[in-house]
């Protein structure tokens, strides 16, 4: 795991963190933003920094039972969950969670990705980071101890302590064979989970969870570290101080227009995941050649300016091939 220290500007971060899609923690990142400092002085400090944007909009609350310990996850027949949603205004669920905080054996209550512009409008003009663009938008994380099942994302993210203390187990995205990952469309909020990494030690289940295990990457933050987790690796995310709170950011650096790869694989399991065998090898050796390019630009061979369809998407083919798609799409 890489570790750097130090303020880390937008170019500094393109040119030599960004590329290697390798998550990067950076210590002491956001330890001079006011809720930070808030934090440090002391939690009611921190409450009234937060309660000066507070907007009054109605949040989505995750509680559990105290049996749970704080391990939010599926019911045993994977029907429903081991917790329940509660809506409530934000000050409410924080006074619920300070006071969850402060009586070991309490429910577990946590309200997390909140819109910082819509729940805390004006948080997010005094803690940025310059290494990400202000257009990126900010979500907040407030909660007692807990554990969040281990997922991915479809967005890079930069993940900002601002007070207790959070471990991360990471895997990388290769893995995913050997994580045993549960249903894509009955979720806990929003993205797949592993079942094999929150399950005991062992479990005769999942026996190759084990390769997964030997690869996996912890990483513990305090208050005022940031990790920069790429998108699509899998992590699952321990809350570990009594009371906790995290500040996030969610973007696709490498994005070229607004269609996401995940639609595509979607698409792709519809079009290709239940024909025979030997046909798609054949479809996966022409996603080789014409999207992954492990042997360089399919039409590397010709002139540039023979390239047509596949030259640069910033060069007009991003909406040509599109377009085409869409019609194809409507069946035209």
């Amino acid at each position: 795991m890489i570790e750097r220290a130090g303020p880390l500007d937008r170019a500094t971060f393109l040119a030599g963190i960004a590329p290697a899609c390798e998550p990067v923690v950076l210590r002491g990142l956001c330890r001079d933003w006011p809720a930070t400092r808030a934090a440090a002085d002391s939690r009611e400090a921190l409450f009234a920094c937060l309660t000066d944007f507070d907007s009054g909009r109605m949040a989505e609350a995750f509680v559990g039972d105290a049996a749970i310990a704080g391990r939010y996850d599926y019911a045993a027949d994977l029907n429903g969950f081991n917790f329940v949603r509660e809506a409530m205004p934000l000050g409410a669920a924080l006074a619920r969670i300070g006071a969850a905080a402060d009586m070991p054996g309490s429910p577990s209550i946590y309200v997390g990705s909140l819109p910082v512009e819509t729940f805390l409008p004006g948080f997010e003009r005094e803690h940025r980071l310059a290494a990400l663009p202000d257009v990126v938008r900010q979500h907040i994380w407030i909660g007692t101890a807990s554990t969040v099942a281990c997922h991915y994302d479809t967005f890079d993210n930069f993940a900002c302590v601002v007070a207790g203390h959070r471990r991360f187990t990471l895997y990388p995205p290769d893995a995913i064979g050997d994580l045993y990952v549960g249903p894509i469309d009955h979720t806990m909020a929003g993205q797949p989970t592993s079942l094999a990494a929150s399950a005991p030690p062992d479990d005769p289940r999942y026996p190759r969870f084990a390769a997964a295990r030997a690869r996996a990457i912890t990483v513990d933050l305090e208050p005022g570290d940031v990790l920069y987790l790429p998108k699509l690796w899998w992590h699952s995310v321990e809350a570990t101080a009594p009371f906790n709170l995290l500040v996030n950011f969610w973007w696709d650096e490498f994005a070229s227009g607004p269609d996401a790869p995940y639609t595509s694989l979607l698409l792709a399991m519809i079009a290709i995941a239940e024909r025979p065998e030997r046909e798609r090898a054949a479809w996966r050796a022409y996603f080789d050649h014409y999207v992954f390019r492990p042997h360089g630009h399919p039409l590397a061979h010709l002139p540039e300016a023979k390239h047509g369809a596949l030259g640069p998407l910033a060069q007009g083919n991003y909406g040509r091939i599109r377009a085409q798609v869409m019609k194809w799409l409507r069946g035209g």
